[in-house]
C-alpha cells in the first residue's frame, strides 16, 4: 500500500510538472499566434493602401495629362489671363486639373492622401488637391519646396520612407504626415520637368489599429524607414524601442513567413517576448508589439489552479483505490497465498471456500482446478512409466524378426548366386540391406549419403517390379553435400509417390532426377533437394493435400505409412522451423518437382553439436 500511494504521488508530480510545462508552452504559443495573426491582418490593410497610394503618385509621375502640363507651363512665371492667353494654356490647365481629379477619386485609398501636388520647377505653375478645399495654398509648392525633407526626398532613386513629419501647412495642427515626393521626368530624354509631391495621413495607422486587441501592460510600436513611433489612445509618439539585446526564439519556425519572435530586455531589466511582422511590399516599414505578460500570468494561474485541481483528484482517488485495494482484494489474495502454500505442502485437496463470485473466485477455481489435475497427471505418469516399460520390451522383441530376416535373405542371395539367378541375387541383397537400415539405429538425421544408398536398394527392387521401364538420375553439386544431414527416410516416400502416383499411370517409360545443391538464405546457407519425375502432375487441390493429409503417400507397408510426405515436411518444420520443409511445383500432364529445405549442417559439425 504504501508502494501504491508512493508511485500515485511520483505519477502526481510528474504530471503535474508536465501538464504545467505543456499548458505554459501552449499559452505562449497561442499568445504568439495570436498577435501575429492581429499583427498580419493590419500590415495586410496597410499594405494594401500604401499600394495604392504608391501606384497614384506613379500615376502623377508618368500620365501623358501631367506630363503636357509641366512642358506647357515650363517657364511660365503664372497663368495668363483670358485675353493674355494665346497658347491656350488655362484650357490645358483646367482639364489636367479634372483629370488629377478625376484619378485621385478614383484611388481606392483617397482617403488617406490629404494633399496632392504636380509642380513645374520653378513652383509658379502647379496642380493641387486636397482633402478639403479649405486646406488649399496658392503658396503650396513653395511651401513644400522649403521643408528640410524635399531635397532629401527629391534626390533619392526609389521611393524612401522618412518617418512622419509634422503638417507643413499649419504649426497648430497636431496631424501628422508620410511625405512622398518624386521628380518627374520628360517621356522622350532624362530631362526634369517637374515634382509631385503626396501627402499621406497618419490616420491610415490609426484607423487599422483603432480597435486592436492591446492589453495595458503591452505596447505597440511602429517603424518607418529610421524613426520608431508608439500608438497609445489613437496617438503617436516618436521613441526607441524600449527593449535591448533581442535572442530569435526558435517560435519563429512556425509562424508565417517574415514574422520573427524576440526575446528582449526592457529598460526595467524585465524579460519580454517580441512579436514583430513586416508590411508586405514596404521596405523600411514593420509593426511591432511587445506582448502582455499580465495576460500571460492570469492564463498561467487560471491552468495552475487547474492543475492543482487535477493533482488533488488524482491523490484522493489514490487514497480511496488503497483503501478498496486493502478491504476487496488483499484479504481474498491472503486466503489464496494459503491455499497455495497447502498444495506446496501436498494438501491437493479441493476448498470450496476460495471459489468467489468475482475474479479472484475464478483465480481460486483455477487453483482448485490445479491441484485436481496434479493428481490426474501423478496417476497417469505412473501408467506412463508402466506403458514405457512394456514398449521396451516389445521393442527388443521386434528387433530380432529384422534381423533373423536378412539373414534368411543373405542364405538366398548366395543360393541365387551358385544357380546364376543374378536378378534373385541384386534383390535379395536390396532388400535385405533395406531392412537392415530400417532395423538399425535410432537416429534422426543421417547423412545424405546413407539415405542415398537407402533409396537405391529401394529403387533397384521397383525396376526389377517394372520391368526396367523407370530410370532415375543423381546430381550431387559436390562431393562434400554426401557429408550433408538429413532426416532418416525422408526421400524414399518422395520416390514412392513420383512412382506410383506419377510415372505408374502415365504408362510411360519413367524418368526420375534428384538433384542435390547449395542455396543461400540470409543468414545461413540451406541443402535444397529437388526430385523431379516425369509423370502426369498433380494440381493444386492435391499438392494441399499431400502436404496436408498424405494422401499420396500410397505406401502399402506399415513402416513406410508412417513417414509419409505430410510427416516428412511436419519433422523438418518441427525440426528446423517453419521457413523449411516440402514444397511442391507440378503441371498436370508434364511434371513434378517436390523440393526439400533444410538446414546445411555437416556430419562432422552435427557429432560435435551432440557431444
Amino acid at each position: 500500500m504504501a508502494l501504491t500511494a508512493s508511485v500515485t504521488l511520483l505519477i502526481t508530480v510528474l504530471t503535474t510538472s508536465v501538464c504545467f510545462w505543456v499548458f505554459q508552452s501552449f499559452l505562449r504559443k497561442n499568445q504568439i499566434q495570436s498577435a501575429e495573426f492581429s499583427l498580419q491582418v493590419v500590415n495586410n490593410n496597410i499594405a494594401a493602401d500604401m499600394k495604392d497610394i504608391i501606384y497614384f503618385s506613379k500615376w502623377c509621375c508618368s500620365n501623358g495629362a501631367m506630363l503636357d502640363y509641366l512642358k506647357a507651363f515650363k517657364g511660365q512665371s503664372k497663368l495668363p489671363t483670358f485675353t493674355q492667353d494665346k497658347k491656350n494654356l488655362r484650357p490645358l490647365a483646367l482639364s489636367s486639373h479634372n483629370r488629377l481629379k478625376e484619378e485621385y477619386y478614383n484611388t481606392r485609398s483617397n482617403e488617406y492622401i490629404s494633399r496632392v501636388i504636380v509642380s513645374t520647377l520653378d513652383e509658379n505653375n502647379f496642380l493641387q488637391m486636397a482633402a478639403s478645399a479649405s486646406y488649399t495654398s496658392p503658396y503650396a509648392a513653395k511651401i513644400i519646396r522649403q521643408q528640410r525633407f524635399f531635397t532629401t526626398l527629391y534626390d533619392s532613386r526609389d521611393f524612401l520612407w522618412i518617418g512622419l513629419v509634422k503638417d507643413p501647412f499649419s504649426d497648430i495642427s497636431g496631424e501628422m504626415y508620410i511625405p512622398i515626393i518624386r521628380p518627374v521626368y520628360n517621356e522622350f530624354s532624362s530631362q526634369i520637368i517637374g515634382w509631385t509631391y503626396v501627402e499621406i495621413s497618419s490616420q491610415l495607422f490609426t484607423d487599422y489599429l483603432a480597435s486592436y486587441p492591446l492589453p495595458d501592460d503591452s505596447s505597440l510600436y511602429l517603424t518607418i524607414g529610421p524613426k520608431t513611433y508608439s500608438f497609445r489612445s489613437n496617438d503617436w509618439q516618436e521613441t526607441k524601442l524600449p527593449y535591448k539585446d533581442p535572442v530569435l526564439l526558435p517560435e519563429s519556425d512556425s509562424l508565417s513567413q517574415g514574422t520573427q519572435v524576440f526575446s528582449a530586455t526592457t529598460d526595467q531589466g524585465q524579460k519580454r517576448i517580441v512579436v514583430e511582422r513586416p508590411v508586405e511590399g514596404m521596405e523600411g516599414f514593420r509593426l511591432s508589439q511587445v506582448l502582455s505578460e499580465q495576460q500571460f500570468d492570469q492564463q498561467k494561474n487560471l491552468y495552475t489552479l487547474l492543475i492543482l485541481g487535477i493533482c488533488l483528484f488524482i491523490l484522493s482517488l489514490g487514497v480511496l483505490l488503497m483503501f478498496l485495494l486493502n478491504r476487496i482484494i488483499m484479504g481474498p489474495i491472503h486466503k489464496l497465498s494459503g491455499k497455495i502454500s497447502k498444495i506446496s505442502a501436498g494438501d491437493f485437496s479441493r476448498d470450496r471456500s476460495i471459489e468467489w463470485d468475482h475474479e479472484l473466485g475464478q483465480v481460486g477455481r483455477g487453483i482448485n482446478s490445479m491441484s485436481q489435475n496434479i493428481l490426474t497427471l501423478l496417476d497417469k505418469r505412473v501408467s506412463d512409466e508402466k506403458q514405457k516399460k512394456d514398449l521396451e520390451y516389445q521393442i527388443l522383441q521386434s528387433q530380432i524378426n529384422p534381423h533373423f530376416l536378412y539373414n534368411t535373405l543373405n542364405s538366398i542371395k548366395w543360393m541365387a548366386t551358385i544357380q546364376n539367378a543374378a536378378g534373385i541375387a541384386d534383390m535379395t541383397t536390396a532388400l535385405a540391406r533395406l531392412l537392415k537400415n530400417v532395423s538399425k539405429g535410432t537416429a534422426s538425421l543421417i547423412p545424405l549419403k546413407e539415405e542415398l544408398a537407402l533409396v537405391k536398394d529401394y529403387f533397384l527392387i521397383q525396376q526389377y517390379r517394372y520391368g526396367g521401364s523407370v530410370s532415375i538420375e543423381y546430381h550431387i553439386e559436390s562431393e562434400q553435400l554426401y557429408e550433408c544431414m538429413i532426416h532418416r527416410f525422408s526421400l524414399q516416400p518422395i520416390i514412392e509417390n513420383a512412382l506410383f502416383h506419377g510415372i505408374e499411370p502415365a504408362k510411360t517409360a519413367g524418368r526420375i532426377i534428384v538433384s542435390a545443391q547449395t542455396e543461400e538464405l540470409f543468414p545461413q546457407k540451406i541443402l535444397k533437394i529437388e526430385i523431379t519425375d516425369n509423370g502426369v502432375g498433380m494440381s493444386q487441390e492435391t499438392i494441399r493435400q499431400v502436404l496436408k493429409n498424405d494422401t499420396g503417400s500410397g505406401s502399402k507397408t506399415e513402416f513406410f505409412r508412417h513417414v509419409g510426405i505430410s510427416n516428412v515436411n511436419k519433422r523438418i518444420q518441427y525440426d528446423f522451423g517453419p521457413e523449411y520443409g516440402i514444397t511442391i511445383t507440378s503441371e498436370p500432364g508434364a511434371f513434378t518437382t517436390m523440393t526439400i529445405r533444410i538446414p546445411y549442417v555437416l556430419h562432422s559439425e552435427n557429432q560435435s553439436t551432440e557431444r
